[in-house]
């Protein structure tokens, strides 16, 4: 495109300053003219043929072509003008290539994550093969300078990792055995071997691509208008050009004057050349493009852009605690009122919460720290939102909080300390109960202050933790309103209540990246979830993703929503603004062929460039 619109101006140049006429400048003028705009000619004859008339390109062939026939009626010689008309507005097409090329530059960078093998182990032999190849639970080697193809654990070696695609942060994240590890990430240094996990197609690298490539298909309400305003503005102002055209030399015959054939076609093309809605139509969709492959850069997975235009009007942010706030981390504080050994109420725990993946299981195996024998429970039952009941050794062992203590008619007693109490009971006797603590994460009270500044108006946290719990860390990090002691049904029913109580004009966003946090997810009006470390469900259920789980991320991406809007509405109020004014010059004959390629081509250029910014999220 840029050598044809190189020779094209130069010819342009050459013919203007030189005294070639008749049928050989006419000659020469053409091949110019089609060097510069055959394709566009193309696309319009095609458009007539499938009866989609009314876009751009036939706009542009019809003011051109229309251009040098009246230069011909006129007998001038002069097509300087046509040629500059399809000259400009490929400029203009040029601007909007390199602006998507851009954008598009770092959704791809993004889609460069997808692995193209897998170094299965097998027999003590390393195979390469397909990553759609390798099952749950196989050992897969993964050597410095590759990609990680599946999620899976350390199971040796240490390493450090480059996770800029998935994060959007260049600080490389050290692992080491035990270590939980995502696809998509670079190991940079040492050899690894990894335990898979999930399936390919349910890794976090397949999951990504997947909200990658649905993105672009859901529009938002200003895309949507654009479109609708083009279907109606187009035929529009085809029939007030021809109208332009023809009724006031008519007007001039029936009242007795000359009729100015020449003049009122010339700006009835001129306004046709205005009225091209380019601007809109490329700007526009081209501005939340680009916001969405600015906010992949950053770490951050918009699914669309009515998201994004949704994400933008946030008054609310709803938080999940465990995992979102804090980092799931859950550490054994003290064991208090024990009528048993210590370490017999920790070991009885940790064999009836062996099977759960919960972060609180975790720490009860992490604090016995023995090598557990699975085989020794049996006849497990979760209790959602209460805990864990199954058999070890034969005992009827109950393991959660004073909800399920009731449950099965035993009287808990109750812990004045700040953390998550577990309770034990054993054939139905209370034996005593655990303190664990959550850790929080390192940005969370500076996020909750970042969205505050962001214009957030309410925070509110909603956990299952006690009272106690989720008062100290809402008071700790700065949260606005705080319910606790929640089941994952009582979480629908509040936000319920909020989305019930706020504005229709404003939006509310919960965040969470639990499977129990999906419903809600899915009920907010945006929904966000840790992709880190959080569940396929949350992820699946959510609208924005964040790559890195750092809460810092959601005032950031509000923040580029709403630069993102900023640049659409302005977009479209100048567009629309200078279109409305030269079309009533040109109207009125105030308006030549050069004012018009400003008010089309111009103003492409500038609103295209304004759409650019959108891509420059780094300083938010």
């Amino acid at each position: 495109m840029l050598s044809r619109i190189i020779i094209s101006a130069l010819m342009l140049i050459a013919l203007s300053i030189s005294s070639v006429s008749g049928a050989l400048g006419f000659s020469l003028y053409m091949v110019a003219y089609l060097v510069v705009g055959y394709d566009i000619l193309i696309k319009a004859f095609k458009g007539i043929i499938r009866g989609q008339v009314m876009d751009e390109c036939f706009l542009m062939a019809t003011a051109t072509v229309g251009a040098i026939v009246l230069a011909l009626y006129e007998r001038s010689g002069d097509y300087t003008e046509a040629v500059a008309v399809m000259l400009f507005y490929q400029t203009g097409e040029l601007f909007q290539s390199y602006a998507v090329g851009k954008s598009r530059k770092n959704i791809t960078e993004l889609m460069d994550i997808r692995p193209d093998y897998a170094n299965l182990e097998e027999d003590g032999s390393i195979r390469r093969v397909d990553p759609d190849e390798v099952e749950v639970g196989s050992i897969i080697v993964v050597q410095p300078g590759e990609k990680v193809p599946i999620d899976g654990v350390v199971v040796s070696g240490q390493s450090s990792l480059n996770t800029s695609a998935l994060t959007g942060e260049s600080l490389p994240r050290s692992v080491a055995p035990d270590d939980e590890i995502i696809s998509g990430s670079i190991n940079m240094t040492g050899l690894l071997k990894i335990r898979t996990t999930k399936e390919f197609g349910e890794s976090t690298v397949s999951k990504i691509l997947e909200l990658m490539e649905n993105a672009s298909s859901r529009k938002s309400k200003s895309e949507d208008f654009i479109s609708k305003f083009a279907r109606v503005y187009t035929p529009a102002v085809c029939i007030s050009a021809l109208a332009l055209a023809i009724l006031p030399p008519l007007v001039s015959i029936i009242v007795g004057a000359s009729a100015s054939w020449g003049i009122w076609l010339y700006r009835a093309l001129t306004f046709l050349v205005i009225s091209c809605p380019c601007a809109l139509v490329i700007s526009i969709p081209l501005s939340f493009f680009a916001g969405i492959g600015g906010a992949s850069n950053a770490g951050i997975l918009i699914k669309g852009s009515n998201y994004l235009e949704t994400l933008s009007k946030t008054k609310i942010v709803v938080f999940d605690k465990t995992g979102t706030l804090t980092k799931g981390v859950f550490e054994v504080n003290g064991i208090h009122h024990a009528r048993i050994e210590d370490e017999k109420i920790i070991e009885y725990a940790a064999l009836a919460e062996s099977a759960s993946s919960h972060p609180i299981a975790k720490s009860l195996l992490n604090a016995h720290s023995k090598q557990l024998d699975r085989s020794r429970v049996e006849d497990v039952k979760e209790i959602s939102g209460c805990g864990i009941t199954a058999k070890v050794d034969g005992h009827e062992v109950a393991c959660g909080n004073e909800k399920l203590m009731r449950l099965i008619s035993v009287e808990p007693i109750p812990c004045h300390s700040v953390g998550t109490i577990i309770h034990v009971a054993i054939d139905k006797e209370y034996v005593g109960h655990i303190v664990i603590s959550d850790v929080e994460k390192a940005h969370s009270k500076q996020a909750v202050k970042e969205l505050k500044r962001a214009g957030i108006e309410k925070t509110v946290m909603l956990t299952g933790d006690r009272t106690a719990v989720a008062d100290t860390v809402a008071k700790t990090l700065g949260i606005d309103e705080v319910y606790s002691e929640l089941l994952p049904s009582d979480k629908v029913s509040k936000v319920e209540e909020l989305l019930k109580a706020k504005s229709p004009s404003e939006a509310l966003a919960f965040v969470g990246d639990g499977i129990n946090d999906a419903p809600v997810l899915g009920r907010a009006d945006i929904g966000i979830a840790m992709g880190a470390m959080g569940s396929d469900a949350a992820i699946e259920a959510a609208d924005v993703v964040l790559m890195d789980d750092d809460p810092l991320k959601i005032a950031k991406a509000i923040k580029i929503s709403k630069k993102c809007l900023r640049i659409v509405y302005q977009n479209i109020v100048f567009a629309i603004g200078v279109k409305f004014i030269c079309l009533v010059l040109g109207a009125v004959g105030l308006a030549n062929m050069w004012l018009a390629i400003f008010a089309d081509v111009g103003v492409m250029i500038i609103a295209v460039l304004n759409a650019i910014r959108a891509l420059f999220v780094k300083k938010l």
